[in-house]
C-alpha cells in the first residue's frame, strides 16, 4: 500500500470531517422535521378531541331534551327521569357495570319512558285503574321507545334499558315476559332505582313513602320482582347517597 503524503491525510481528515458534519446537520433536519410532525399529530389530536368533546354535549344535550319533553307530559313526576338516572348509575356502579367507558348507559336511562309519547292522554292520565286494552296499549310503551332509538346510531346502547325496564326476574312483565339473566344487566339494575323514586316520590294517590320502607318493599320483591344479587348490592348504598341526589333534583 502507496504511503499517503501528509496532504493527502489532510484531504482525507477534511473530507471525512465534511461528510461527519452533513450527517449530522441531515440528522437535525430529520429531528426538526419529526419535531414538526409530532407537533401536527398533537394539534390534531387536540383538534379531535374538542370537537368529540363538543359532539358528546351536544348529545347529552339532545337527550335531555327528549327526556325533558316526556316528563313534561306528567307534572306529577317532576324531574323522574333525572332522579332515577342518578340513583340507577349508582347501582350500576356499585355492582360494577362499567358506567365511564361511554354515555350509553346514562342515554338508556334517561330514556326510559320515551315511548309513552305515542301513549293517549286519556290513558296516560287516567285516575282510574285502565282496562284491559288499555293496559295492554300502555305496556307497549318500552317496544314504541327501543324503536325510537334503535336506529339512532349514538343512542343504539340505550335500546335494552329502554325495551327491557318493565320486565321482572319472575317472568311475569313486560313487554317480552324475560326472566332472570335473560333480562339485561342494565334493565335489572335499573328497576330497582325506577321503583326507589316511585316509591319515595309524592303521587295523587298517595305520599312519599320514606327511603326505610322503600328499602324494605324492594328487598322483599327481591327474587319475584328484582335481581337478587341487584337488590342485595342496592343495600349495601348508603341512604345518604340517595338522599343528597334526591335533595339536588326535586
Amino acid at each position: 500500500m502507496p504511503v499517503r503524503s501528509d496532504t493527502e491525510l489532510l484531504s482525507e481528515i477534511d473530507r471525512l470531517r465534511t461528510q461527519l458534519e452533513q450527517g449530522h446537520a441531515d440528522a437535525a433536519a430529520r429531528e426538526r422535521q419529526l419535531e414538526r410532525y409530532a407537533a401536527d399529530l398533537r394539534e390534531s389530536f387536540k383538534r379531535e378531541r374538542a370537537q368529540a368533546e363538543q359532539l358528546r354535549r351536544s348529545y347529552v344535550a339532545t337527550v335531555r331534551a327528549l327526556s325533558n319533553a316526556v316528563e313534561a307530559r306528567d307534572a306529577y313526576t317532576g324531574k323522574h327521569a333525572e332522579r332515577v338516572t342518578a340513583y340507577g348509575m349508582e347501582v350500576a356502579r356499585a355492582i360494577g357495570m362499567s358506567v365511564n367507558d361511554g354515555p350509553e348507559l346514562e342515554f338508556g336511562f334517561l330514556l326510559h319512558d320515551v315511548g309513552k309519547v305515542a301513549v293517549p292522554d286519556a290513558i296516560l292520565y287516567k285516575p282510574a285503574a285502565l282496562t284491559h286494552s288499555e293496559r295492554a296499549l300502555m305496556e307497549q310503551h318500552p317496544v314504541i321507545g327501543s324503536e325510537i332509538v334503535r336506529d339512532i346510531e349514538f343512542l343504539a346502547g340505550a335500546v335494552p334499558v329502554v325495551r327491557s325496564h318493565h320486565e321482572r326476574w319472575d317472568g311475569r312483565g313486560y313487554p317480552d315476559r324475560l326472566s332472570g339473566e335473560d333480562i339485561p344487566l342494565s334493565a335489572r339494575a335499573f328497576a330497582v332505582a325506577d321503583v326507589l323514586d316511585a316509591l319515595t316520590t309524592d303521587r295523587p294517590y298517595r305520599p312519599a313513602s320514606s327511603f326505610d320502607v322503600a328499602r324494605e318493599m324492594i328487598t322483599a320483591g327481591a327474587g319475584s320482582h328484582f335481581d337478587p344479587r341487584v337488590v342485595e348490592v342496592f343495600t349495601s348504598i348508603p341512604d345518604e347517597t340517595f338522599l343528597h341526589i334526591a335533595a339536588q333534583l326535586r
